[in-house]
């Protein structure tokens, strides 16, 4: 059994969009707040300006929040949240084991991805560089840009232990966030990366100037794959249907804010991968992870047409109007198969 202090220490470990607004959602119920990564700018901004202007232009955070490269500062922290990108999890909880942590310290994995190769969770990941501490996970429709404005938004908290999943749901709720409690784990992880995937997709059929119609067939059977093969890989259908599944679904297809859409955006008007990637500026976690639940899918025989064809236009080089004339011409089939 773990829990939280009434106000915990709060280390974030990394200063990208999500994570800077998640550490300043934290600031009014923490008692330090402190915030690691290796951009210089942005920790420098963050502690000299109060802003980190290249992740959420515009956004004046709290004076409180600090930033630091000295991840050994770890060791003060009752609660670590990790908001790396999800290919760089392995590598930052292998450089957090070497820092001498709190016995109760929680970790709470906020990326929304599967590794390469091995298929591997976020927090199972995490969980084999520090078997000895309690490991939640935080997921939903949670835009940073919006977040960080103090706009209405819910997330879900994931965790067997129910003081913790408690003391989580708590200390992640104010006035503008609402959060809810899961025991579901795994369906709370697999429904955040794999909406990435179908995020590229929209954006893709919005690029080639398709309609709502269009965008909305794809979202539902989106849900459909995502349940399918996020049931076979361990999660319950229930999930899918919650905020961390069709909740974050339907904000990341539509939304402006999602960079999986503007990169789908991007290559339906014509970009190259490499073009659209770097007019983002940052990491599009839909990416890597149609590669890594590419992978997924064919290794448990799930049959996934969507996601073969994000896979198609981002690793063979196929144009998306080639993979959505493919899509729409294949056998007719019931559709609850």
């Amino acid at each position: 059994m773990s829990t939280l202090p009434e106000q915990p220490n709060v280390f974030v470990l990394g200063s990208g969009s999500w994570g800077t607004a998640l550490a300043a959602l934290l600031v009014p119920k923490a008692a330090k707040v402190t915030i690691y990564g290796r951009d210089d700018r942005s920790l420098e901004a963050i502690n000299s300006s109060h802003t980190n202007p290249h992740y959420l232009p515009g956004i004046t955070l709290p004076a409180a929040l600090r930033a630091t490269k000295n991840i050994a500062e770890a060791a003060e922290a009752d609660l670590i949240l990790f908001v790396v990108p999800s290919a760089a999890t392995d590598s930052v909880a292998r450089e957090l084991a070497a820092v001498n942590l709190k016995p109760g310290a929680v970790l709470l994995s906020c990326a929304k991805g599967i590794e390469r190769d091995t298929g591997r969770r976020m927090s199972e990941i995490i969980t084999a560089h520090h078997p000895d501490k309690a490991v939640a996970v935080f997921s939903g429709p949670t835009h940073a840009e919006e977040v960080a404005r103090n706009l209405a938004t819910c997330a879900v908290v994931g965790t067997t232990d129910d003081d913790l999943a408690i003391a989580l749901q708590h200390f992640f709720t104010t006035p503008h966030f609402r959060s809810y409690r899961s025991d579901d784990i795994a369906g709370i992880e697999l429904g955040g990366a794999l909406k990435n995937v179908f995020a590229i997709a929209a954006g893709c059929a919005k690029g080639l100037g398709l309609g709502d119609n269009a965008i909305s067939a794809l979202v539902t059977r989106g849900l459909a794959e995502m349940t399918r093969l996020g049931t076979r890989l361990g999660g319950q259908p229930e999930t899918f249907m919650g905020l961390s599944g069709v909740g974050d679904l339907v904000t990341t297809c539509y939304s402006e804010h999602s960079r999986n859409h503007r990169v789908g955006l991007a290559l339906g008007r014509g970009k190259t991968l490499q073009e659209a990637q770097d007019a983002l500026g940052m990491v599009a976690e839909g990416v890597p992870n149609t590669l890594s639940i590419h992978q997924a899918a064919h290794r448990v025989g799930v049959r996934s047409p969507l996601i073969d064809a994000a896979y198609a236009i981002l690793y063979e080089d196929k144009a998306a109007s080639d993979v959505l004339r493919e899509l729409l011409t294949r056998r007719p089939r019931s559709e609850s198969d």
